[in-house]
């Protein structure tokens, strides 16, 4: 096992229990029907999905995916995880009621490829919703010290980005519907629309 993910858990958990949890919680109280989440990681949203739904989970890194399985022996919903990337989901168009993605795009290789899949395989009416960290740009100072760590830090974490302005980006493909701030603007959650 990488030593990425054999680290992943055990780093993360003081932030899970202390606040991931919590906004996790928040962000998929009102997720239904067919539900794909991309970069499930290894598998920390899975508690919190209604019973009803009919998930779906992509995820590139095998060992991270082995983790995950663990945790989907534990629910009692319909679910399937599946190998590869944000970028080419392999399900058919306007497929999904939701896609879910927390503190995955600041890792995809080609984030605004992953939004244009994501817009391809949501339905309609469908909502993108997601939970992310991004570039600080209301304190011009952080965004500055946030792109010189991102070189060494993608190096360390696994191809992850300090300063991805990902907020914008969704908004040139997407309606907000709303947009909640935490930490300083460094962490983004919100619920998007397709654009009709």
């Amino acid at each position: 096992m990488s030593l990425f993910a054999k680290l992943y858990d055990p780093l993360m958990l003081p932030l899970e229990q202390s606040i991931l949890k919590k906004w996790r919680r928040e962000l998929l109280q009102k997720v239904r029907g067919d539900v794909l989440e991309i970069g499930v990681g290894t598998g920390r949203n899975l508690p919190f999905y209604d019973t009803s739904v009919r998930w779906w989970g992509i995820e590139p890194h095998s060992e991270m995916r082995r983790l995950a399985e663990q945790r989907l022996k534990s629910v009692s919903y319909q679910a399937e995880l599946v190998q590869g990337g944000a970028e080419y989901l392999p399900f058919p168009d306007a497929h999904f009621d939701h896609v879910v993605s927390t503190l995955v795009l600041c890792s995809v290789k080609d984030p605004k490829q992953a939004l244009k899949e994501i817009e391809r395989v949501l339905r309609p009416d469908g909502r993108f919703l997601a939970l992310e960290h991004v570039r600080i740009d209301d304190l011009r100072w952080v965004g500055r010290l946030q792109d010189s760590f991102t070189p060494l830090w993608s190096r360390l974490a696994d191809g992850c980005h300090l300063n991805r302005p990902t907020e914008a980006w969704v908004a040139e493909r997407f309606r907000l519907e709303w947009v909640k701030s935490y930490v300083a603007g460094g962490v983004v959650m919100f619920a998007a629309r397709k654009i009709m």
